[in-house]
């Protein structure tokens, strides 16, 4: 049996392992610059490990109501009270929930045109 992943990029890794085959889906580039933990589908970013956290982009309705549950956190890039609408922290660090709500915001970026 194989060990769970612990670590936030142990977590991380194993989420893009499960879109790695996906059409027109982007693994993270690796390494530390910026865009080095993000996925995206059509070039757009849809999931990022930031600081160590999963960041997801749903519908703003979606991130309210993930939030008002206590499931999310607002997502804030240069923490200075400037909340991005359709964005949100991941509050759980369970990989179920992170590979069901990065599915979900896969296939809302894709469908944005």
């Amino acid at each position: 049996m194989s060990q769970l992943p612990t670590t936030p990029e142990e977590r991380f890794a194993t989420l893009v392992e499960n879109f790695l085959d996906l059409p027109e889906v982007t693994p993270p580039s690796g390494g530390k610059k910026f865009g080095s933990s993000e996925l995206k589908v059509r070039q757009k970013i849809f999931a990022m490990l930031v600081r160590d956290k999963l960041v997801v982009k749903l519908p703003r309705s979606r991130v309210d109501a993930l939030i008002a549950s206590g499931n999310g956190e607002p997502f804030d890039p240069r923490k200075n009270s400037q909340f991005m609408k359709e964005w949100v922290i991941i509050a759980t660090t369970s990989i179920e929930e992170w590979l069901s709500l990065a599915k979900e915001a896969m296939e809302f970026v894709a469908s944005k045109r």
